[in-house]
């Protein structure tokens, strides 16, 4: 599914209605951040636990925000998990435009992944 570059909302409501369609329930953005997180793993679906899956969601926040140079992986650790490196300070804003931002890096992270 391609997104509109225009609507972000209209985007998101997209998003989450095609992972419902999924995974049988409407994820908020810590699920999404969280399967993003098991996707860039690469290990498949396991139990995880309380600490893996907040390590899931940072990972995730830093692949999304790599996707406009904020962050850069600088490899993986032993075990496998990515390890990535702030590159340039995300620039400060409100709550609502943190949301946004957020917002527009997870769908343009489902838009690459499409393309592959």
């Amino acid at each position: 599914m391609k997104f509109d570059s225009d609507n972000l909302e209209h985007n998101w409501t997209q998003l989450r209605a095609m992972l419902m369609k999924q995974f049988g329930k409407k994820p908020d953005m810590n699920a999404i951040l969280f399967l993003i997180g098991i996707q860039e793993l690469g290990i498949g679906i396991r139990e995880f636990t309380k600490e893996e899956k907040q390590d899931l969601m940072h990972i995730a926040t830093c692949k999304v925000f790599s996707l406009s140079g904020y962050y850069t992986l600088t490899g993986t650790d032993e075990e496998g998990w990515p390890h990535y490196e702030a590159v340039k300070p995300i620039p400060f804003a409100n709550l609502r435009e943190q949301e946004n931002m957020l917002k527009w890096h997870v769908i343009e992270y489902f838009n690459q992944s499409e393309e592959v």
